[in-house]
């Protein structure tokens, strides 16, 4: 880890931390069920037997929560609002009261609207769900954007997508392999659908949370770089082409269901921000013709694709390679594939899974981030707020409570929260950039 002071961000950088309702709230027998909750249910789902049925028990210690952000000195707090819970009677109420508290400790509410907590009875593979999303959006943003003026529609269709309907690792369980794209068309319909909704009622700062890394080919070979290509296509492009170009990559538009012309519409709506979630790049060669594991996940055979192992950078507690400047790497790239249909760029989630009250390599995690985020900056790209996850240890979907993300430990017995190393790093970061002089970066 460095040891000269963080490089100064621009005024009116956004500093913030992340969560998702389905992974802290829990209360789950005070809302109506998900399919995570159906997912859960089933034996062998989850590696820990756990569920979410009270987590970090959020909903009924928000205030304790939302004194810990105002401790750290965050602007933000991204949090989502759990679909289910709204269609309940009195959800919304919470998301009242937290973002009355919000507003009360000097911290801007950022809710995101869709993070994978799909209310149970409904299915990405049908198209009425993109408008039964853009009705829950308008209800949430009626009773709630008096007070909210940042929003964002999805997190990470793409791994909603691939692991819960292409290879059946998380909720809703469904292995249709490339039969999962109707998932992803549906998923970015209701993005498109909810801008709408929220420019209705006045909203003016909406983005979406894509999940992206930079894809290296295992090899000079052309089979691995047609592979690696491919993987990009579907990982990237498919998620991000549709919103910042109004168009899916040739080929992929002709594999979605009904109208897409119209539908494309919708989803490239133009956009205040796109959010960026960046956690590692991923290594990627020719098929090999066998089933591999990888990163928690099983890959099988007969994909156009093989992943392989980053070699030669330190591991997560997760596994996952520990590489800051593939974050540079990934937004020079995005900004020289769009130019000028990409809009302010926040980095929507950042962070690592490590055990530990002294989390010195989370330390190290975040601080080299923060380096290549600025260098990022320096080098042209227009980056307006950093968010890292994840304030809590948490649920972490199959995992269960066996990856811990969070600045504040959880103990998952008593529910008592304890600040990290990382915790008290972090707010010292934030005071440092608040207490000297900062000027923008060169064009």
């Amino acid at each position: 880890m460095a040891t000269d002071p963080m490089p100064p961000f621009p005024p009116g950088f956004l500093w913030g931390v992340s969560t998702s309702a389905h992974q802290i709230e829990g209360a789950a027998d005070e809302r109506a069920p998900s399919v995570w909750d159906l997912f859960t249910a089933e034996p062998g789902r989850i590696k820990d037997g756990s569920t979410a049925a009270v987590a970090c028990d959020h909903y009924h210690r928000y205030r304790e929560d939302v004194a810990l952000l105002a401790g750290l000195g965050v602007d933000a707090y991204r949090f989502s609002v759990s679909w289910p819970r709204v269609t309940s009677p009195g959800g919304l109420d919470f998301y009242d009261r937290l973002v009355d508290e919000l507003c009360a400790a000097g911290v801007r509410p950022v809710p995101t609207l869709f993070h994978w907590d799909l209310p149970a009875g409904l299915d990405w593979l049908h198209r009425d769900t993109a408008s039964r999303f853009a009705d829950h959006v308008a209800a949430v943003a009626g009773r709630l954007g008096d007070r909210v003026d940042r929003w964002i529609t999805l997190n990470e269709p793409a791994e909603h997508t691939l692991l819960g309907h292409a290879l059946g690792v998380h909720a809703p369980g469904k292995r249709l392999l490339f039969d999962a794209l109707p998932a992803a068309h549906h998923q970015l319909l209701a993005h498109g659908l909810a801008v709408r909704a929220l420019r209705a009622a006045g909203a003016r700062d909406v983005g979406i949370a894509n999940s992206h890394g930079p894809t290296w080919p295992a090899s000079g070979e052309p089979a691995d770089i047609e592979a690696a290509g491919f993987y990009d296509l579907l990982l990237n492009r498919l998620f991000a082409d549709p919103v910042l170009l109004g168009s899916y990559p040739d080929g992929l538009g002709e594999l979605m269901p009904g109208d897409v012309r119209a539908d494309l519409e919708a989803i490239g709506e133009p956009l205040d921000f796109y959010g960026v979630n960046y956690y590692a790049p991923t290594r990627v060669g020719a098929p090999q013709g066998t089933a591999t594991d990888f990163g928690g996940v099983r890959v099988p055979d007969g994909l156009p694709f093989s992943l392989r192992e980053i070699e030669g950078h330190p591991l997560t507690d997760f596994g996952w390679p520990v590489v800051p400047d593939a974050l540079t790497e990934l937004l020079t790239g995005f900004r020289e594939r769009y130019g000028d249909r990409l809009p302010p760029v926040v980095i929507t989630e950042n962070g690592c899974s490590y055990d530990g009250l002294d989390d010195q390599d989370r330390i190290a995690y975040l601080d080299g981030h923060l380096r290549a985020l600025h260098r990022a900056i320096t080098a042209g790209v227009d980056v307006r707020g950093y968010f890292v996850w994840s304030l809590l240890d948490n649920f972490e979907w199959a995992e269960g409570y066996a990856r811990r993300f969070g600045l504040v430990h959880v103990d998952f017995g008593t529910l008592e929260r304890t600040p990290k190393a990382s915790y008290a790093w972090l707010r010292e970061v934030l005071r440092a950039q608040r207490s000297r002089p900062v000027t923008a970066p060169p064009a």
